[in-house]
């Protein structure tokens, strides 16, 4: 595994989210329940970041039609989304917070 530090522990509070970008990767951070989940940051319906949408009890609501996804599973929970967007394994360690992703340079 090819754990990458991407954020401090403390950046973040509950209900918040925060843009990562690894190369040319677009992934979102999000703290929700004092848990952290990363997440593609695109929506599957449309082009619209997730970063921008709404973050409540372990979900994201995109901000361009409301599509919701469930921060653990990514699972698309209402339409319009079908497609799920997908997660990556994250921990937090010495209060960094890291992802477990392969970079597209």
């Amino acid at each position: 595994m090819a754990w990458t530090r991407i954020a401090a522990a403390n950046q973040l509070q509950d209900d918040e989210v925060m843009p990562i970008a690894l190369g040319d990767t677009q992934l979102a951070l999000f703290r929700s329940a004092g848990e952290f989940h990363v997440t593609d940051n695109v929506c599957t319906h449309q082009y619209a970041l997730l970063s921008d949408g709404y973050v409540e009890d372990g979900c994201v609501e995109c901000p361009l039609h409301q599509a919701r996804f469930d921060l653990r599973t990514g699972e698309a929970l209402c339409a319009p989304a079908t497609r799920a967007i997908r997660v990556y394994p994250v921990r937090v360690e010495d209060g960094d917070v890291l992802v477990d992703v392969l970079v597209d340079a």
